[in-house]
């Protein structure tokens, strides 16, 4: 496994971050493919052998209870201080009001809520899950501020969003000497690259590492196009992230694959790792190969010519999974 530093910090995470949203109870939540506790212990502790030392979850996944399984594996299989734990706010968790967003009162909630989940004082990274229009940015920053200050985060972190957002955030925090960002979870791979347009190089000037989520599209760069699995005959939000004009990428990724001899999901990660501003994909893992290939893509360098075969075919579309 390689390493990196995490943007501008002086955080060092591995190439490959354990997305663990898929952990957690199918009958909790709205991700009815889920694996429960038993089904995700041997997955983690795998991850954590191989070297990957940098986890991903949510307040939101599977109703806490990703929080909760990913807590208690951490506490039987690695030291906490060698781990790299993140965790986010902002989805709904409760019905009513302050039940979700980005206030003072829900970010001060929810972050005691996901610490016990987790089963731990702190987290490393503590990231924004979406914009919240509806609360005054003022008051999201000055409360991630604090909580850097009073020890339950390390640093924080933000996902997708519109660049201008990210901006004034950024600005916010700067403006008032409180904690900055140091880090984009956006949604990015081989299938959807509107993010070069803006974030990314946002990113790159601002010394912001980012963490692609859906690295795999779904699953889609992995596999025959149009072939249905349990998770995408009920995933309705990544149904809605794709196109069929994408069989032509996802025919080009078959083609690389097949002449070296690897499988497809190598291909489409080393495609990643090969962008400047990408510091960790986060890669979900429902069986084992799927984190030997993570760990293989790493080591994984495509040539000039394969990567012009792999974005050639590429052609612009709106704007998805900003909500």
């Amino acid at each position: 496994m390689q390493y990196v530093k995490l943007g501008s910090t002086g955080l060092d995470v591995s190439r490959i971050c354990l997305g663990c949203m898929t952990y957690g109870l199918p009958d909790r939540g709205t991700h009815e493919w889920t694996l429960d506790e038993e089904a995700s212990r041997p997955l983690i502790r795998q991850a954590l052998e191989a070297g990957i030392n940098f986890l991903d979850t949510a307040n939101v996944y599977s109703d806490g209870t990703s929080e909760e399984i990913v807590g208690r594996a951490l506490a039987d299989f690695a030291r906490r201080d060698d781990v790299v734990l993140a965790t986010k706010v902002h989805g709904r968790m409760r019905p009513g009001a302050n039940g979700a967003g980005l206030s003072r009162k829900v970010i001060m909630t929810e972050i005691d809520h996901s610490l016990a989940r987790l089963g731990t004082d702190y987290v490393d990274l503590y990231q924004i899950h979406r914009f919240d229009p509806h609360t005054p940015v003022e008051e999201t920053m000055e409360a991630l501020h604090d909580l850097v200050k009073a020890g339950k985060v390390r640093y924080i972190g933000a996902s997708s969003m519109y660049a201008w957002q990210f901006s004034k955030m950024q600005h916010v925090a700067e403006r008032h000497g409180w904690t900055k960002f140091v880090s984009m979870q956006n949604h990015y791979n081989l299938l959807y690259r509107e993010e070069e347009r803006e974030m990314l190089p946002l990113c790159a000037d601002q010394g912001v590492g980012t963490l692609p989520w859906s690295p795999l599209a779904r699953g889609r760069l992995t596999r025959d196009w149009g072939t249905v699995t349990e998770r995408s005959a009920t995933d309705d939000f990544g149904n809605r992230l794709y196109q069929e004009g994408d069989r032509t990428i996802v025919e080009a990724v078959t083609r690389i694959a097949n002449d070296r001899g690897v499988p497809r999901a190598q291909v489409a990660l080393a495609w990643l790792l090969h962008q400047d501003t990408v510091a960790a994909p986060i890669v979900g893992a429902a069986k084992p190969r799927h984190i030997e290939d993570a760990v293989d893509a790493v080591e994984l360098e495509l040539s000039d010519k394969e990567i012009e075969e792999l974005e050639q075919p590429y052609t612009t579309r709106p704007v998805v999974g900003h909500s």
